[in-house]
C-alpha cells in the first residue's frame, strides 16, 4: 500500500550536539549549546533553508539520578530548555517550518498541553506540533510522586484520553466565535463558545480554553509507538507516524500494517504520514561514510554502549565477556518501556553477535543512509517509491555538519529529481505536509 501525491516528507530530530553519542566530542560542538537560544535559531533556519518540513525537539521530564559517572559522559537529556518554551522563542526567526515536541500524557495535565500547544500554534502562525507520549522511563515518574511507570497498556489507555481531552478543548471555540462587535459591545458569541464536561478513568475537566481556535484548528498529532497497541492508537489518532524498521523489509511491513488499520475507524491512507527514523552520514563515497560513522562508534566508550542496552533492554548485561554472544537467557521476557528498541536488542543478539558487536550495532531502530549525496538520495527514493515511508524522520548524528550535509547536499539533489519541493507549499504546517484542517466538533454535528 503506497501513498500517492505529494512530495517526500523531511523532518529533522534535533539536539544540541547531534543525536551520536560522540557528538559533544567533536571540536566544533559548541559548550553551552543545549541552553544557548541563539545557537538553536541559528540551527533551524538552516534548516528552514533546506525547505524541511519540520524542525522537532524530544524530550523526557527528568534527569538521571543514578549512574552519573556514566551519564557524564554521554549526556542526552541531562541539559536542556524545556521545549515549547525554545520552539516559542524560535517561531519569531522562522516562517515556515514546523514546529513539533513532546508533552507527556503520563505526568501533563490535559488542560496545560491544550494551552501550550494552542499558545504555539497561534504564536507561530499555524506550524505547530505535538508528539504524543506516555513517557517510558522511571526517572521521570520519581519526579511525579511514583516509584515506577504503571504498565504500558494503562500508559496507552491514559494517553488516549488525555488526546480526547485535549483535542475537545482545542474546539472549544468555533472558528468564527470572536466577532468583535464594537456596535453592540460585544466580542464574541456566546453559542459559539462550547464548555467541555468530561469525566473519565484519569481525567475529571469542566471547563473551555480560554484562548480562540488556533490557525490549523487543532495543533498536528505526531506519534511514535511500535507494540500493537501503539499501533492501534496510532491508526486512530495520529497524523504523523515516526515509523519502524532497521530494513526496507521491516518498514514494508510497519507502512502497510499501520495503513491497513485506518480504514476501522474512517480514516484514509492519506490522513496519516508515516516517516522511517533515520540517521545520514555522508561522505566522498560509501566507504568514506561508513569510515566516518565508525570513528565516532569508536570515540564512545563501551560503557556508554552497555548503559544504553541497560536502559532499552532492561536488564544489565555488563557482567558478561564483552568478546562472547550474549546468552539467550539472559533475555527479558518483556518490555515494559520501549518495545522497538527492546525488540531491536533482542534481534541483534539472537543474530549471534558478540556483546561488544552489539553495543556498536544497536541504532535505535534507525537505518543508516551512507554515502554521496546521490547514493544517499538513491536509498531515500527506493524506501519512498517501494512503499517503506512516506518520507524521513531525520535523527541528524553530529550537529551543524550533518544538517549541511543535509541541506546543500541530499536536498538539492532530491530537488533535481522531483522528489522534494523547492519552495514551501503553504504557510500552515497542516498545509506543507498536505494534512486537511479538522472541522471544529460542534459544527459538524450540526
Amino acid at each position: 500500500m503506497k501513498q500517492t501525491g505529494g512530495h517526500m516528507v523531511l523532518g529533522g530530530l534535533f539536539e544540541a550536539y547531534g543525536y551520536h553519542s560522540a557528538a559533544w566530542l567533536q571540536e566544533t560542538a559548541q559548550d553551552n549549546a543545549a541552553t544557548d537560544v541563539d545557537y538553536f535559531r541559528q540551527i533551524i533556519q538552516q534548516a528552514e533553508a533546506g525547505r524541511l518540513d519540520f524542525f522537532f525537539l524530544a524530550d523526557t521530564p527528568a534527569a538521571r539520578t543514578e549512574n552519573l559517572d556514566f551519564w557524564s559522559r554521554s549526556p542526552l537529556y541531562m541539559n536542556m530548555l524545556e521545549p515549547v518554551t525554545l520552539l516559542s522563542a524560535l517561531a519569531g526567526s522562522t516562517r515556515h517550518i514546523g514546529l513539533g515536541a513532546t508533552a507527556s500524557t503520563s505526568f501533563y495535565e490535559p488542560y496545560n498541553i491544550a494551552r501550550l500547544f494552542g499558545s504555539l500554534d497561534h504564536i507561530s502562525h499555524g506550524r505547530a506540533a505535538w508528539n504524543v507520549v506516555t513517557t517510558a522511563n522511571d526517572y521521570a515518574a520519581r519526579n511525579f510522586g511514583l516509584d515506577r511507570l504503571p504498565p504500558r497498556d494503562r500508559r496507552y489507555e491514559k494517553a488516549a484520553e488525555c488526546l480526547e481531552v485535549v483535542q475537545a478543548l482545542w474546539d472549544t471555540w468555533e472558528d468564527d466565535a470572536f466577532i468583535f462587535d464594537r456596535a453592540g459591545a460585544r466580542m464574541f458569541d456566546p453559542e459559539k463558545f462550547h464548555v467541555l464536561d468530561h469525566a473519565g478513568e484519569f481525567f475529571r475537566v469542566h471547563g473551555g480554553l480560554n484562548m480562540c481556535r488556533s490557525p490549523q484548528g487543532q495543533p498536528v498529532i505526531f506519534q511514535a509507538g511500535a507494540s500493537e497497541t501503539g499501533r492501534e492508537f496510532a491508526a486512530r489518532t495520529a497524523e504523523v507516524v515516526f515509523g519502524t524498521g532497521a530494513t526496507l523489509a521491516q518498514a514494508q511491513a510497519f507502512y502497510t500494517d499501520l495503513k491497513g488499520r485506518m480504514t476501522r475507524y474512517g480514516r484514509t491512507a492519506d490522513s496519516l504520514k508515516v516517516l522511517s527514523g533515520v540517521s545520514i552520514v555522508m561522505g566522498e563515497s560509501r566507504e568514506d561514510a561508513r569510515r566516518k560513522w565508525a570513528k565516532w562508534q569508536e570515540s564512545v566508550p563501551i560503557e556508554i554502549g552497555l548503559m544504553y542496552l541497560k536502559t532499552d533492554l532492561e536488564t544489565d548485561l555488563s557482567d558478561l565477556p564483552l568478546d562472547e554472544p550474549v546468552p539467550e537467557h539472559r533475555i527479558p521476557e518483556r518490555s515494559n518501556f520501549h518495545q522497538v528498541y527492546f525488540e531491536e536488542i533482542v534481534g541483534l543478539i539472537r543474530e549471534g553477535l558478540t556483546l561488544r558487536q552489539v553495543c556498536r550495532t544497536y541504532n535505535r531502530s534507525k537505518v543508516i543512509f551512507y554515502g554521496t549525496a546521490g547514493e544517499v538520495a538513491d536509498q531515500m527514493e527506493e524506501w519512498v517509491g517501494s512503499g517503506g515511508s512516506d518520507g524521513f524522520m531525520m535523527a541528524l548524528p553530529v550537529l551543524p555538519d550533518s544538517l549541511t550535509d543535509v541541506t546543500q547536499g541530499i536536498v538539492p539533489e532530491l530537488q533535481r529529481r522531483g522528489l522534494f519541493r523547492t519552495e514551501y507549499e503553504g504557510r500552515t504546517l497542516r498545509e506543507n505536509l498536505g494534512l486537511a484542517r479538522p472541522v471544529n466538533r460542534h459544527v459538524r454535528k450540526r
